[in-house]
């Protein structure tokens, strides 16, 4: 993706599902949904092994989020291995169907998926694949 088009994705704070997120402060995924938030991004964390992660509730699936939630995602920053990014991907489609928000499917540095890709990309979804959403904010527009 050009870095105009990144640019126009993270030029103001959105809603972001961060799938995979943990609540331990030493990964990646925590990292990162702690700089989203700090950079006035909206964190809805989804990992069904926990309640909440960086005073967010914390939900199961995206599909398992309150419709009040699910409706407000731009979106989908995803921490699964590769393998698992298709299953992620089907229920952003569902709600990029049912509520026509959510406008990106972020798939995080070594993660690729080109079948997820291409089923997003026919939803009217934009991928951005295999690359790290904080590294990509840093770049664009300064730590």
């Amino acid at each position: 993706m050009k870095d105009a088009d990144l640019r126009e994705i993270l030029k103001t704070p959105k809603v972001v599902a961060v799938v995979g997120v943990s609540r331990d402060p030493s990964k990646d995924s925590h990292r990162v949904a702690e700089y989203l938030k700090s950079k006035g991004f909206t964190v809805v964390p989804i990992n069904p092994f926990v309640n909440e992660v960086l005073g967010e509730r914390a939900y199961k699936s995206l599909l398992d989020a309150p419709e009040d939630v699910q409706k407000t995602i731009e979106i989908v920053d995803v921490f699964r291995p590769s393998d698992e990014v298709e299953d992620v991907v089907k229920q952003a489609v569902q709600l990029k169907n049912r509520y026509g928000l959510l406008d990106v499917f972020w798939m995080q540095l070594g993660i690729v998926n080109e079948h997820a890709a291409d089923l997003a990309r026919k939803a009217g979804i934009a991928v951005v694949m295999d690359e790290c959403i904080m590294q990509q904010h840093k770049r664009l527009f300064g730590a």
